[in-house]
């Protein structure tokens, strides 16, 4: 067994390199970086039009910001994340003010940032060329050290947990008859009663398609005609979006703790903060908060009835505040958050019965231990052989920080996962390849998506090998990778050219007027950002996809994590005569793209670099003998 107190002081240390190699990146992106590239890798909005600000429901000073200019690039600002303003003076000098704000949240290209209340806003709002920028997110890092702090002093519980998960010491479980779910099928309905089983731990294990959320959902539906109130987190914003959309469509009253990524009514009408605002006390808290500020304002030092009267606001101000919030938790059955918005003052003195993290293969196990300190059973739920959580620093990943909560306890307890074998979205050839490679042939095809395609006859998988190609206006073949610095990878522009070629081909095929009408949908994605920016320039471009272009979308792997659509293209990208395919090594990021398509996938690269990789060796092959 390995000791678990070693085992997270070792995280602890690799944790620190992470934070390290991350803050001299950020370093480097905020004093090397210039500005228009800082603004095209989607991190900055620049210029800014200052909007007015106001005090939130949760009496934060707010500033609108709104982007001018750069529309379709897609950026990284979301709730939560911490931002920096800055100002362009002469000879493009670039002068940061000396604060942080955090995102409240995005619509579009109007972004509502919380600041602190000491008058520093006013200098932003007097300043010309205003920008603003993502900060260095020290925040969460602060939050899963203290997590780790606190799981490797701990008794109780939350050190019995510690202790189970790094031993293979038996998981305990309750013993009842199981249940039976009309709607689910056989695996579903197997992993539904192992999570009303434990007492300590369960894994829902969803390969692509296979109904993972709805799996997820039933689970926590009936573990609540148990249990009063659980807590659902995730590792992004997005997958809390997900799951709490699913819970409030199935009749359930969800918290949701912060913003969600997109903004539309639906989605706000469950948050903590519209909640907060649409409370009947909420009017007289915002007066006297009103009153508080005027108070403020115009205060005479060393006046004591201006004083005594100061507090007397603040103690019922906070009353209310108290009130409010405690009748908001009761009446929930969900709280939803993401696994470092866990740690917020709002769940301050809030225990549960179970904790369920969605997309857990995602996240790194200090991050997990964050809201685990808060419950007595942990669910997990994801797929260890997709997306890995993102790690910057080579030293801390190959010393073993990628490997993620879920993957321990796969490893020592086998008995606690349940793998979900039916999967509703692909045609059974492109299923089969990732079947399997990842899942050991375990994974079916359900009967109705089994022949799925969209024309008679077609192959559902075919690898265009640009090594055979060469485009008609150039004399030699230009299918050679070029390298377009650290933060955008690389670029195959002739395969770009290709990929919307091979495209218009099959639009051409399925015909105009049946695209329209079904609304076929379309992915293409290539694991480089600078690839998917120039197709992205190359789509807007051609006329021929302006009918098209809202059944389009362009993206990297790790934007269509949990998507899908009815054709994808994938552009590798990677082409040289050394066989070098860098992160194309990290074969869970493949298995994300092949199993995006419905009934359709189009391969293009280099297979003469390519198939030097026994995966793609074994991908190539596959494809050629169908």
């Amino acid at each position: 067994m390995t000791n678990p107190i070693q085992a997270l002081q070792q995280q602890r240390l690799l944790l620190q390199l992470e934070y390290q190699a991350e803050k001299e990146s950020f370093r480097k992106q905020t004093e090397e970086m210039g500005l228009l590239r800082k603004v095209k890798r989607g991190d900055a909005w620049y210029p800014l039009k200052i909007g007015k600000s106001y005090y939130n429901s949760l009496n934060q000073l707010v500033v609108e910001v709104y982007r001018q200019g750069d529309e379709e690039i897609e950026h990284n600002f979301e709730f939560g994340k911490p931002v920096c303003f800055f100002s362009v003076g002469e000879k493009d000098q670039i002068k940061y003010f000396s604060f942080t704000g955090t995102v409240s949240y995005v619509d579009g290209d109007r972004m509502v940032v919380s600041v602190p209340d000491n008058g520093q806003l006013i200098d932003v709002q007097g300043a010309e060329n205003v920008g603003v920028q993502l900060f260095f997110d020290e925040t969460s890092y602060k939050m899963m050290f203290d997590a780790l702090d606190r799981v490797i002093k701990a008794k109780g519980r939350l050190g019995y947990l510690r202790d189970l998960f790094y031993s293979r010491q038996q998981a305990e479980t309750f013993s009842f008859a199981p249940m039976h779910f009309p709607y689910l099928n056989r695996t579903q309905e197997e992993a539904v009663n192992k999570v009303l089983r434990a007492k300590d731990v369960a894994i829902v294990h969803g390969p692509p398609g296979t109904g993972k959320t709805t799996t997820l959902v039933e689970a926590i539906y009936e573990t609540l005609r148990r249990e009063n109130q659980v807590l659902v987190c995730a590792q992004s914003n997005m997958a809390v979006d997900w799951i709490s959309e699913k819970l409030v469509d199935r009749g359930i009253n969800v918290l949701r703790i912060g913003n969600p990524t997109r903004v539309n009514d639906k989605m706000l009408s469950f948050t903590y903060e519209r909640r907060f605002e649409a409370h009947p006390d909420y009017e007289l808290l915002w007066a006297i908060r009103k009153a508080i500020r005027e108070l403020r304002a115009h205060r005479k030092r060393g006046d004591e009835k201006y004083h005594q009267k100061l507090e007397r606001l603040k103690e019922r101000a906070t009353e209310l505040e108290v009130r409010i919030n405690a009748q908001l938790f009761d009446e929930a059955r969900v709280i939803a958050c993401t696994l470092v918005g866990s740690a917020n003052r709002l769940l301050e003195g809030q225990k549960f019965g179970t904790l369920f993290i969605d997309e857990a293969a995602q996240a790194l196990e200090a991050a997990c231990w964050i809201p685990i300190r808060r419950v007595s059973r942990v669910i997990l739920a994801g797929d260890h052989c997709q997306l890995p959580p993102t790690v910057k620093s080579f030293a801390a990943l190959k010393a073993g920080l990628g490997k993620t909560l879920m993957e321990r306890i796969v490893d020592n307890k086998p008995e606690v996962v349940t793998l979900l074998k039916m999967q509703y979205r692909m045609n059974e050839e492109i299923m089969r390849f990732s079947s399997d490679w990842f899942y050991g042939n375990q994974v079916e095809s359900a009967p109705e998506v089994k022949f799925r395609s969209i024309l008679d006859l077609d192959i559902p998988m075919t690898w265009v090998d640009t090594s055979q190609f060469q485009l008609p206006e150039n004399e030699e073949s230009l299918f050679k990778e070029e390298f377009v610095g650290e933060s955008f990878g690389r670029i195959n522009k002739a395969e770009a050219e290709l990929t919307l070629m091979a495209l218009e081909n099959y639009f051409g095929k399925i015909g105009k007027q049946r695209i329209l009408d079904e609304r076929i949908d379309v992915g293409v994605i290539s694991p480089y950002r600078a690839q998917v920016q120039y197709l992205r320039r190359l789509l807007k471009k051609k006329d021929f996809f302006k009918p098209y272009r809202h059944l389009i979308s362009v993206n990297t792997v790790d934007g269509f994590q949990g998507q899908e659509r009815d054709v994808i293209l994938i552009s590798l990208v990677r082409a040289n005569d050394e066989g070098q395919i860098g992160f194309l090594r990290d074969l869970r990021r493949m298995n994300v793209a092949i199993t995006r398509a419905r009934m359709k996938l189009i391969i293009l690269g280099d297979a003469s670099t390519m198939t030097r990789h026994p995966f793609y060796k074994k991908l190539y092959e596959y494809i050629d003998a169908l």
